[in-house]
């Protein structure tokens, strides 16, 4: 069997994560206290007690999801489980996956995605931008129903087959939804989100966060991670800055990167973060696929076994 391991973006927080595989496993406390002196907030405080909207500040979520995927990732090789032979993340789990491939330094990884949630959140002033998901609608009818919205939107999560999100001014999406309705989708509903990430409408953030993710070193990563704008695995850590650049405005093409770690011969994907979304987002991508996830203490003996098989 042949071991992928992708690495989820928000959405996948709550309050309570890894818990219980921090009070089994020391170092899952430990990153979380390296994370959270390395960008001078209790992250470890607002994981464990909340509230639910401190953790749901983009600022706040993105270093403590990047946290706990680390964590997670410290927990697998300590006991004992197979490095994977291709990584890939989802939005800001693409930053999760170069730093478990060793292309970031955790603290430094910390830092550029704190760095990273408060550009996203600064680009578009609360209530001029939004988000929405679109349920069983083809792609191009998706498209066809952004190109006609009055505004910006356009699509900005390639999730699964049927399951596409897109991100515009609050005007547009709201006009593109009403359209997809109308085109047959079967559900087209606004996401409760605190901006409308990848899309034009971050653009005015890349300048800042070129200056953020060129001021970090990064390295060669020892396991080749795909990444979310074009499926490709970088040549070289300018291809890697160029492409964590890019996916600050041009959508994640998840279909693409599973796809792309099925081709490489992975046969199973770890999901190695809170929660189970890329695992079920996996099985509507490729049914060949099988797919597990570490964000429990069950999950993470049950993947043991599945690698050890």
């Amino acid at each position: 069997m042949s071991l992928g391991f992708v690495f989820p973006g928000q959405g996948s927080q709550f309050v309570g994560m890894l818990s219980d595989a921090a009070a089994v496993h020391r170092s899952v406390r430990e990153r979380f206290d390296e994370a959270g002196d390395a960008i001078g907030i209790d992250l470890w405080g607002i994981v464990s007690d909340g509230p639910d909207a401190d953790l749901a500040a983009t600022a706040v979520t993105q270093p403590a999801l990047l946290t706990a995927s680390v964590a997670l990732w410290d927990v697998w090789l300590a006991e004992g489980g197979p490095q994977p032979a291709l990584m890939a993340g989802h939005s800001l789990g693409e930053y999760s996956a170069l730093t478990c491939a060793g292309a970031l330094a955790f603290a430094d990884a910390v830092r550029l995605v704190r760095r990273r949630g408060e550009l996203m959140q600064e680009a578009v002033p609360p209530g001029e931008g939004a988000m929405a998901a679109i349920l069983s609608l083809d792609d191009a009818a998706i498209e066809a129903a952004c190109a006609a919205a009055d505004g910006l939107v356009s699509p900005a999560n390639y999730n699964a087959p049927g399951q596409t999100v897109i991100a515009g001014t609050a005007q547009a999406v709201e006009q593109a939804v009403a359209s997809c309705r109308e085109r047959g989708a079967r559900k087209a509903v606004m996401l409760d989100v605190s901006g409308p990430f990848h899309c034009a409408l971050m653009a005015p953030a890349r300048e800042r966060l070129a200056e953020a993710i060129g001021s970090v070193r990064l390295s060669p990563p020892r396991i080749p991670v795909a990444h979310n704008v074009d499926a490709e695995i970088a040549a070289t850590v300018e291809g890697i800055g160029r492409r964590l650049l890019a996916q600050l405005s041009e959508p994640v093409r998840w279909i693409e990167c599973v796809q792309r770690l099925a081709a490489g011969g992975v046969s199973h994907l770890v999901e190695c973060g809170p929660g189970k979304v890329l695992t079920g987002l996996t099985r509507r991508i490729d049914r060949a696929l099988t797919a597990g996830t570490l964000g429990t203490l069950d999950g993470l003996a049950g993947q043991l076994e599945v690698a050890a098989a």
